[in-house]
């Protein structure tokens, strides 16, 4: 029997049909189409609780999560706002989520319309009489008023099998259900929790539910065998999309000033910056990629998988329905005067702090093209306040449902790097490892789950020492070590760790260089608009004398193509499959390729940052050169290295994810380049990359990054629109930051 998730699943439906991304976008091209035409109503019943009490742990994320599903349904899917039944916290009691399935989805859908039904909370799972997985258990939602106690006994859960009838009673195949829940064990994950209330054979479901699913099947007409038959054949109709395999945890996970689930987040800010209602299986496969880069950052391992039942079509478009097509980071909710409140869901989770005051959007048309500006003056989440300034374009008051893309993000000159101290410090250490890391310029220190934050810093234990020696294997830190973690507090920081009985003091002033280069990393991720710039210039990474592809990126709104260029080619040495980054071995040389399609010259650099957050800058790379040897002319490739270059590029440790950004700005980068420069010449280097000390680094960055102020602020001259003096601008139109991510093996 293969492994079953949720609902019984069969397996995940898209990992055995060896499609690639291409057959995946074009099978579902000509049905998204008849959608469009003949869609008929559209329900969606979300429910989100927070407020767990007693003996299960409350969380942060889940009515954020219903908040993210709302305006993406309404603003991108066309849900009428009067058809959306919302159930969050002591709403949603086992009856009261029964009770609104039946009676806004199961008697209001008809045949040809969609349905919707989001859960975010705690999963779980009980004794299943039938047995249908090998180990005797079904799994469960978890509502407000379960009536767990850990002792055992009988829980008010919702059953896998429940839900089977629930969806299986639905007079429509248009059917999406989406769970962010798990129920693999766990409370917290250092900065994260989980989403999953212990369960197993201790716990029944409770007498009123088995006599519910009776009812069900009467109504239905199935006998007891045929239900059993049906539901170990996979889920009841359309599509589910569950938030992580059976085995890992769903994170409710903390961004900058607000919680959400790290899966909804994604999945619903992926969607936001679709031009096409990508079919559901391209989804799982590109937000899984996304997922990967939250394990690197975050330490949490999260893979979301799908299962399918459609007999007319196995690769549906998202929700069945038709699509609104323009890209945007914001919506515009209301309205008074020239006075907005936005929705910015669409605004990538790494680059938050960017979007506060002196950020601007552009308004954009019903032609996709750009009529105003909206500067924003607070945000609180991902609800944002702002002025309508018309820049001579459009008159008027913004209508809401009016979409906005970034133009200008406004950088904090003072941005820190944000690190936890270990909670399993006793109160006299975790004390002293806070003022310790207060002393350090540029650096807030917090405490676990509570906001966001980059790094933990943490003594290893003999527990978290077991646990890593079956992910991370050889050259672990010795027991009782100080050094610092990955959020999640599952993964370290290499090179991180000092001897066993060093001093909080001790190890804070040690890591300082560290903290310095960390900062660097964070601060060039702020800068960079990795899906949303409008210059045309593309970007790969090769195998070195082939034409063997790694990964291939582009600005998507720079440059419109009918096929999906972000797709990677899986190719010998290269190990990739879909929804994974490329694996590449140490020893493997690699080029990279940089195109202009711009009709005028731009400004190239390449920087690479390591697993271990060290950066090194790969182009350019001539420092005797004058300072336009980084300029690439209008319609010219470049490969680097080149020939020219005298040096090679080879795959080399520490082993683990890397990313390399590949900037490309109309404005030059001179006062970074004269720092370069003098970086070069203080270490005798005339050629090849520059690899300097932290210190080094992290002026070169703010330095960067006052290059590409002074390119913003002479750039948009439009009253209203100026930058204060505090704040580094970025301008969509003038920067394009592509990443690839590839994994050191």
């Amino acid at each position: 029997m293969k492994r079953r998730h949720f609902l019984q699943f069969a397996g995940s439906t898209f990992a055995t049909l060896g499609l690639s991304q291409l057959d995946i976008t074009q099978s579902g091209d000509k049905y998204n189409q008849a959608l469009a035409q003949n869609t008929g109503r559209k329900l969606a019943l979300l429910v989100g609780i927070n407020e767990y009490s007693g003996e299960i742990n409350p969380l942060r994320g889940c009515v954020n999560d219903v908040l993210l599903q709302k305006e993406l349904l309404i603003h991108r899917f066309g849900f009428q706002p009067q058809d959306i039944k919302i159930l969050i916290d002591k709403q949603a009691t086992r009856q009261g989520i029964l009770t609104a399935f039946e009676q806004h989805l199961i008697n209001q859908a008809k045949p040809g319309d969609v349905v919707v039904f989001h859960f975010s909370g705690h999963g779980s799972q009980v004794a299943d009489p039938d047995k249908d997985s090998p180990d005797g258990l079904n799994s469960t939602l978890v509502p407000i008023d379960s009536g767990y106690q850990s002792a055992g006994g009988t829980v008010q859960d919702i059953m896998g099998h429940t839900l089977f009838l629930l969806m299986y009673a639905l007079k429509t195949e248009n059917v999406t259900f989406v769970l962010d829940s798990c129920h693999s064990g766990g409370a917290k994950r250092g900065n994260f929790m989980v989403r999953s209330r212990d369960g197993g054979k201790k716990l029944q479901a409770s007498s009123q539910e088995i006599a519910y699913q009776k009812q069900w099947l009467k109504r239905l007409n199935l006998s007891p065998q045929e239900f059993v038959k049906l539901r170990r054949q996979g889920v009841a109709k359309g599509v589910v999309i569950a938030s992580a395999k059976r085995d890992q945890y769903a994170a409710d996970a903390p961004f900058n000033d607000f919680h959400a689930g790290a899966f909804t987040y994604l999945f619903t800010q992926y969607l936001w910056q679709q031009t096409a209602n990508p079919p559901v299986k391209r989804i799982v496969v590109d937000v899984n990629r996304s997922t990967k880069i939250l394990s690197r950052d975050s330490g949490i391992l999260q893979d979301p998988e799908l299962e399918l039942n459609n007999p007319k079509n196995p690769n549906p478009g998202t929700y069945f329905t038709s699509f609104r097509a323009t890209y945007a980071e914001a919506v515009v909710t209301k309205t008074q005067g020239n006075q907005v409140e936005l929705w910015l869901g669409g605004v990538d989770a790494s680059s938050l702090e960017a979007f506060n005051k002196d950020a601007a959007f552009s308004v954009i048309d019903g032609n996709g093209k750009e009529a105003g500006y909206v500067k924003l003056e607070s945000r609180q989440g991902l609800i944002g306040r702002g002025k309508f300034i018309s820049g001579g374009k459009r008159n008027g008051e913004l209508k809401p449902g009016t979409l906005l893309q970034e133009r200008i993000r406004g950088i904090p000159q003072d941005l820190t790097l944000k690190i936890g101290w270990d909670d399993s410090f006793d109160g006299s250490t975790a004390t002293q490892a806070q003022q310790a890391l207060q002393r350090i310029n540029r650096l807030t220190p917090l405490a676990l789950r509570r906001q966001e934050v980059q790094y933990v810093f943490g003594r290893m234990t003999e527990s978290r020492y077991r646990k890593l020696q079956k992910s991370q294997g050889k050259n672990l830190p010795k027991v009782g070590s100080l050094g610092l973690f990955l959020p999640s507090l599952e993964k370290i920081v290499p090179s991180s760790f000092g001897a066993e009985n060093e001093t909080i003091i001790a190890a804070v002033e040690r890591l300082k260089p560290k903290f310095k280069s960390l900062l660097a990393a964070r601060i060039i991720k702020q800068m960079l608009p990795d899906n949303t710039s409008q210059i045309k210039v593309t970007a790969s990474i090769n195998i070195a004398g082939s034409k063997k592809l790694v990964s291939q990126t582009l600005p998507t709104r720079g440059i419109s193509k009918q096929t999906d260029t972000t797709t990677t080619t899986p190719t010998k040495p290269v190990n990739i499959r879909d929804g994974e980054i490329p694996k590449l071995p140490v020893g493997t040389q690699v080029v990279f390729e940089v195109e202009n399609q711009e009709s005028t010259p731009v400004y190239i650099s390449i920087l690479v940052i390591d697993g271990t957050g060290d950066m090194a800058i790969i182009f350019p790379n001539d420092w005797a050169a004058s300072d336009d040897m980084a300029l690439l002319p209008a319609k010219e490739k470049r490969i680097i290295p080149g020939n020219e270059d005298g040096f090679k590029l080879t795959i080399g440790e520490p082993l683990g994810i890397t990313e390399a950004l590949i900037i490309a700005s109309t404005s030059p980068l001179r006062t970074s380049l004269k720092a370069l420069k003098e970086i070069a010449t203080r270490g005798n280097q005339k050629r090849g990359p520059l690899v300097a000390n932290n210190d080094e680094f992290l002026d070169v960055t703010d330095k960067l990054l006052t290059d590409l102020d002074s390119g913003t602020r002479g750039g948009i001259n439009v009253e209203g629109v100026q930058l204060a003096a505090n704040v580094r601008g970025v301008d969509a139109k003038k920067l394009a930051a592509m990443a690839i991510a590839f994994e050191v093996i």
